[in-house]
């Protein structure tokens, strides 16, 4: 597993957030920290990312911050 950092800016707030990238049967899922939430997305058929999981209160529009910032790693 490799573990990152995703910097990004969200509430006018610039912020990095850890990452561990590990395969996954013939693809790839990202688990991202928000906090002390773990939230795992992974490739869609689309080019995206979709989240997995219990996000509990992690904003909806931080989610797809995080999956635009993923986009552009690619």
């Amino acid at each position: 597993m490799d573990e990152l950092v995703l910097p990004l800016a969200y509430g006018g707030e610039d912020m990095e957030l850890p990452l561990k990238m590990y395969a996954y049967g013939y693809t790839f899922r990202v688990e991202v920290m928000i906090g002390e939430t773990a939230v795992i997305f992974e490739p869609d058929e689309e080019g995206s990312y979709r989240a997995l999981g219990e996000m509990g209160t992690v904003p909806v529009d931080l989610l797809k911050i995080i999956v635009e910032e993923l986009v552009k790693l690619r």
